[in-house]
Formats: C-alpha cells, sequence, structure tokens
C-alpha cells in the first residue's frame, strides 16, 4: 500500500531566522571543526570535555538577608552543588545601601542583600571560600563585592591566590538589555580594566569578567543577537584592556562568557559552537593572541527564564530538561538550571533541590558525557553552525561599522535590534504561530494552586538596623580617609582598587563606596535614537 502524501510541509525556521532543512545530507559543509581543545575549539574547549569529569553543577541563589542565603548555599552543597552562584538584590546591583530612600521596597527581593564587609562574612560564613568556587551576578559594582569577597577570604585565612570564581562584571550589556548601570560607558571601561590588573597581580585564578549574552536572550534577542553582540561587547573589553597597556596573553586566559540555552536544542548546540570559532579567530586574528587559552571561549550556561511560564508550571522541568541538555551536548563549561516556579516567585528549597537534580541526572543516568561531542559531524547541527555563524559576524560587522560597541550602544543600535526580536517573538505567540504549552495551546480550564517562597517584608527594617549599628560602631574617620584616597585615583590613572579595597576593610558600605564614585565619573542617561 502506497504511503499517504502528507501534503507540503510548513517551512521551519531557526529562531536566528534562516530555514531549517527537513533533511540534511553529505552535500551540506562538514568542515572547519578540528580536533576538541584545539583551534578554533568548536568542538569543545578541552580535548576530554566530559569524559573525564562532568561540568561544574552551580545553583543560581540569594535572596533576603545574607544568613537566608547562607542557609539555601550550605543545603545545595550538602545536596551535590559543586558551584556557588550569588544573586544580589535590586539596590546592591545598582550600588545602593539598603536604608536608601531609592531602596525601598526592593530589599532582600530579586537577591540577596548585601551592605558591608559584616553582610559578606555572614554571607559565606562556614563555607571554606579556599575550595568552593564562586560566581557573582553583579556588574556595575563588581569590582567592591570581589574586594568584600577577597576580604571575607581574608578573615578565614585563605590567601588571594587560592580564590577561584568569576565576577561578572559585564556593563557593556546592562546598557543593551538590563539597566542596572551606574557610571557612563567609558569609567566603567577603566574599572573593567582595572579589575583585570588587580587580579592578575593578586587573585590569578579568578575569572575577571563574564561576558553575558544572557539578558540579552531574556530582553528578546535570537541566537545570532545574542552571541553576535556579546562577542562585540567582548572585542570592546579586550581593546580596553590593550590600550591600557596589558598584553593580550597576560589577561584573556581569564575572560569567560554566560550565555542561555533554548528549548530549541539543535540550534542552541550550533550557537555555542559558532561562538566559539569566532572567538578563537577574533582573538587569534585581530589581537595576535598566541596562547591557547586565550583564544577558547569558557562559558557558563544558564536554562532559559524568558520560556518559563506561569500558567501548568510543573512543565518547566520539562523545558529545563531539554534546555540543560542543550547547553550539555554544546559544550558548556558550567551550567545553572531554573526551578520550575521561577515564573512565578523565588524558588522553593523543593524546587531548587529538583533543578539540580536535573543536572545530576543527565551527568550520571545518561551517556551524554561518554563521548567528547556527540553531535560532532551531524550534518543538521554542521550546516545550523555555519548559519548561526554567518549571521552572527554580519550583526558583528554592522557593530564595528558604527565605532565599535560602545558607539553603537550610544547609538541605541543593540537595543533596539532585540526590542523588534522581542516584539515579533509576541505578536508570533499572541497569533498562534509559535506555541507555548500551557499558553496558547493544551491551556487548563483553572490552574492548580501553588504557594510560593515569599520573602519577609521586614527585611528592610532589618537590613537598615545593621546599617545603623556598623556606622555607629566604625571609625568614620578612616573611612572618610578611605574613600578620599579612593576618589583621587578615581580622578587621575591609578588603579582605583587598592583604595577600595581599603575603604570597605574600614567598613565602608556599598553605597558610599558608589556615591563617592558618582562623585566623579557621575551617572550614565540612555539616548533613545532608533
Amino acid at each position: 500500500m502506497a504511503a499517504q502524501s502528507r501534503g507540503p510541509q510548513p517551512v521551519r525556521r531557526a529562531e536566528s531566522g534562516f530555514v531549517i532543512d527537513p533533511l540534511y545530507g553529505p552535500d551540506q559543509p562538514v568542515e572547519r571543526l578540528g580536533r576538541p581543545g584545539e583551534y578554533p575549539f568548536t568542538r569543545g574547549v578541552y580535548p576530554s570535555m566530559y569524559t573525564g569529569r562532568p561540568w561544574t553543577m552551580r545553583q543560581y541563589a540569594g535572596f533576603g538577608t545574607a544568613a537566608e542565603s547562607n542557609a539555601r548555599y550550605q543545603q545545595l552543597i550538602a545536596h551535590g552543588t559543586t558551584g556557588l552562584s550569588v544573586a544580589f538584590d535590586l539596590p546592591t546591583q545598582m550600588g545602593y545601601d539598603s536604608d536608601a530612600p531609592i531602596a525601598a521596597g526592593e530589599v532582600g527581593k530579586v537577591g540577596v542583600a548585601i551592605d558591608s564587609v559584616e553582610d559578606m562574612g555572614v554571607l559565606f560564613d562556614g563555607i571554606p571560600l579556599g575550595e568552593v568556587s564562586t560566581s557573582m551576578t553583579i556588574n556595575a559594582p563588581g569590582s567592591l563585592l570581589l574586594l568584600l569577597y577577597q576580604l571575607v577570604g581574608e578573615s578565614q585565612g585563605v590567601p588571594a591566590n587560592r580564590l577561584t570564581g568569576t565576577i561578572q562584571n559585564d556593563v557593556l550589556k546592562e546598557y543593551i538589555a538590563r539597566g542596572t548601570y551606574i557610571f557612563p560607558p567609558k569609567p566603567s571601561l577603566r574599572l573593567t580594566a582595572d579589575v583585570f590588573r588587580y587580579c592578575r597581580a593578586g587573585i590569578p585564578k579568578w575569572n575577571t569578567i563574564s561576558i553575558s549574552g544572557y539578558h540579552m536572550a531574556e530582553a528578546g534577542a535570537n541566537p545570532a543577537q545574542e552571541i553576535a553582540f556579546t562577542l562585540a561587547n567582548g572585542i570592546e573589553y579586550v581593546r580596553t584592556a590593550v590600550a591600557a597597556g596589558m598584553a593580550v596573553d597576560d589577561f584573556a586566559p581569564r575572560l569567560s562568557f554566560f550565555f542561555v540555552s533554548r528549548t530549541t536544542l539543535l540550534e542552541e548546540v550550533a550557537k555555542f559552537r559558532a561562538a566559539r570559532r569566532i572567538w578563537a579567530r577574533v582573538m587569534r586574528d585581530e589581537f595576535g593572541a598566541r596562547n591557547p587559552r586565550s583564544q577558547m571561549l569558557r562559558f557558563h550556561t544558564q536554562t532559559a527564564g524568558v520560556q518559563l511560564t506561569a500558567q501548568q508550571p510543573e512543565v518547566n522541568l520539562v523545558r529545563v530538561s531539554i534546555q540543560a541538555l542543550a547547553a550539555v551536548l554544546g559544550g558548556t563549561q558550567s551550567l545553572h538550571t531554573n526551578s520550575f516556579d521561577e515564573a512565578i516567585a523565588l524558588p522553593t528549597e523543593k524546587s531548587a533541590r529538583l533543578a539540580l537534580r536535573t543536572q545530576q541526572v543527565l551527568a550520571y543516568e545518561s551517556d551524554v558525557t561518554a563521548t567528547v561531542d556527540p553531535f560532532a559531524g551531524s550534518y543538521a547541527v554542521e550546516a545550523m553552525t555555519d548559519e548561526v555563524e554567518a549571521a552572527a559576524v554580519r550583526l558583528m560587522a554592522r557593530v564595528e561599522e558604527m565605532g565599535g560597541a560602545v558607539a553603537a550602544i550610544e547609538n541605541g543600535y543593540q537595543k533596539a535590534e532585540i526590542e523588534r526580536t522581542a516584539y515579533r517573538i509576541q505578536q508570533e505567540t499572541d497569533s498562534g504561530e509559535r506555541t507555548v504549552v500551557g499558553v496558547n495551546r493544551f491551556q487548563l480550564a483553572a490552574e492548580e494552586p501553588y504557594q510560593p517562597l515569599r520573602v519577609d517584608p521586614a527585611i528592610e527594617a532589618r537590613q537598615a538596623a545593621r546599617l545603623a549599628r556598623l556606622r555607629a560602631d566604625r571609625d568614620g574617620s578612616a573611612v572618610g580617609r578611605a574613600l578620599t584616597r579612593m576618589r583621587r585615583a578615581a580622578e587621575g590613572t591609578e588603579n582605583v582598587l587598592p583604595p577600595m579595597k581599603e575603604a570597605l576593610a574600614a567598613r565602608a558600605t556599598v553605597g558610599e563606596v558608589c556615591d563617592a564614585l558618582r562623585e566623579v565619573w557621575g551617572t550614565y542617561t540612555p539616548v533613545e535614537r532608533f
């Protein structure tokens, strides 16, 4: 019996815009692969990848007070987390103390409130900083939080050369996608270069920046836009450091990246492969990097929060599993899996544990760690890698035509491109052209009740009381002198971090340090031009 014809099949387009061929074959290009751990690193940055040990399993966590977050970290470590990832509340991200009027209603809500070295000490109480790798999602005040971490390490007797971890420290994407910037781009870049120099001399194992596409993706960027604008920002940081007199191979090995992983598994794998290939070429050919570690694009991945739904939240467990698998097949160095309830509120202890268990099942029950590059030679993935790479390179060329990432930011280019993509995606969802399970198809007549985790609103008053005690007990004149020295450094060309550390050690607050720098550098107001 002859097979029935199903008629013409609808054209499927990738998130980056190219058409997905329903059948890939040997006529598709399969080249520029190299070997894992070798230029251009398409197949992964290490020769053995996960066959020796799995990726670092991080869980992004932080809420309420430092003591509450510390308790969550202790739970995650007990359940098998191999690296911590700190979420800070909005006032901390913006460089304001918890008792600042502008912080009202936001203290401890989207992360932990950190106002001083005392809070940082509580946050990591009982956690040996010489043994745990810590990632901190902090940008404009990233240098401050790194110094606070160093001070806590010193109080534990841990030398700075044993500290391992990452500060995000990527302020350029804040102007594009998130908005938690403080200073204008040029002094922000100067502060970034100061961090590079400081860590090379004193905290050599620290990853000084995590150049982030994740937040652009959360704002609506497609995969090609995500890697194009992220790598363009990376180029700007490298140029800044080189212009400040640093040799590229002295700092580039400590650069790292941060990407999203969506449910479109094949395209996400292709995206990660394309990003590695582009970065290796840029570092070798444009900047003359000779150390292979300078050419490697090492990255952390987080599953896509923007794809989580408040409707039928348990379905997010399936989404996160697919997204995590895409990140692993794409060769990530570390991974955070979102909790299924994050579209509703902060994750509960149980949901955070389930998110971690998702990674553990992939690592220890599946066979994805048995071979270095499971998708190598896949006609579909290799062709899609070329497509994503070509689209990203075109966007990067446009940024270069405008004078680089900062010039494009000041013209509103990246932000406008992302907003156009986000608008198109929302239109497709509203029309039903794009299926979102539980939202525009396969809905329930009524959602099941769910009890989310709530942050105690009294935290704001408790943090304010802690700040009042700190200011009363410390040596105010010592704080004032240290802040004056820091202002002088900011006005000149001296590295700002040593006097900043002195001020923080004297128990200056995060807000006081940022306010002192605001006096010198001013603040940034975006201009809408597109």
